[in-house]
């Protein structure tokens, strides 16, 4: 009987066993992605707590390789060629490794994307190697935190946060030859994409010549479009025409006013008195 009893037990003990019980991962997991440029950059990483501890120079060593996060490597995404600190990086996944001091690290951006956080480091897989500053945050950052902030057209930054630190990665994409090559094949078939053409040109200081004359044209082919008419008288006050601007940018506004766009109706009004 005896031997039935412990039998018994031993098999519940080894179904509770593999039943489990599930937790909150200590250092969870987050995925962020972000348009960028002409694609987009995700990052996958871990998200310890300090929990009162030392972070900086003590948990994480000064001087020594980390993994920049918890558990598995922190993965960085980019979907299109990049710059990286000014190294040049090919699309593709990679492991962002560090080398933490007092005042800069070392970034390390390594082809092992796959790495169970240092297991399986080579330093043969860099690929690029640079040292950003370090700055010092005026609040406690509780858990490590990466955003992608300062986002324009074709740069971006990856700011890394915990403790009282904050370090940023700069990430630089070159669009211009791409966009440009899209607009001279564009330009070339019967629908042509005048309104973007003219506003790429517009915000990237190309051709303001060109841009009117695109902009003509986008306006020949929305007559009522207030937010058409709005880049004309744009690029009107762009090329020094101010009287024409303030013509257009009047049209703009009525148009607005009948759409009930209150938005374009005060863009204008902005416009003209800037003239």
């Amino acid at each position: 009987m005896k031997k039935v009893v412990v039998l018994l037990f031993v098999l519940f003990s080894v179904g509770a066993s593999a039943q489990g019980i599930k937790t909150p991962a200590p250092s969870p997991t987050q995925t962020l992605k972000q348009d960028f440029a002409l694609s987009s950059i995700e990052i996958t990483y871990s998200r310890p707590a300090a929990k009162g501890r030392k972070i900086f120079g003590d948990l994480v060593p000064f001087g020594k390789i980390w993994r920049t996060g918890a558990n598995a490597a922190t993965k960085v995404t980019f979907g299109e060629d990049v710059k990286v600190g000014g190294v040049p990086v090919k699309a593709g996944s990679y492991a962002i490794y560090s080398v933490p001091t007092a005042n800069e690290w070392e970034i390390i951006i390594n082809k092992g994307a796959n790495n169970s956080g240092l297991t399986g480091y080579k330093t043969e897989d860099d690929v690029a190697r640079f040292k950003v500053e370090s700055m010092q945050l005026p609040m406690m950052i509780e858990n490590f935190t990466i955003i992608l902030g300062n986002l324009t057209a074709s740069s971006a930054d990856i700011q890394i946060l915990w403790e009282n630190t904050a370090v940023q990665i700069p990430v630089v994409a070159d669009i211009d030859a791409k966009i440009m090559a899209q607009i001279n094949t564009a330009m070339t078939v019967d629908s042509r994409p005048y309104f973007q053409a003219a506003s790429y040109y517009f915000d990237n200081g190309k051709d303001i010549n060109k841009a009117l004359e695109w902009a003509n044209k986008a306006v020949e082919a929305q007559p009522t479009a207030y937010w058409v008419m709005h880049l004309k008288a744009k690029v009107q006050a762009k090329a020094g025409d101010k009287a024409g601007a303030k013509a257009t940018a009047m049209k703009s506004m009525e148009m607005a006013k009948q759409a009930k766009n209150d938005d374009y109706v005060v863009l204008n009004q902005k416009l003209i008195a800037g003239l």
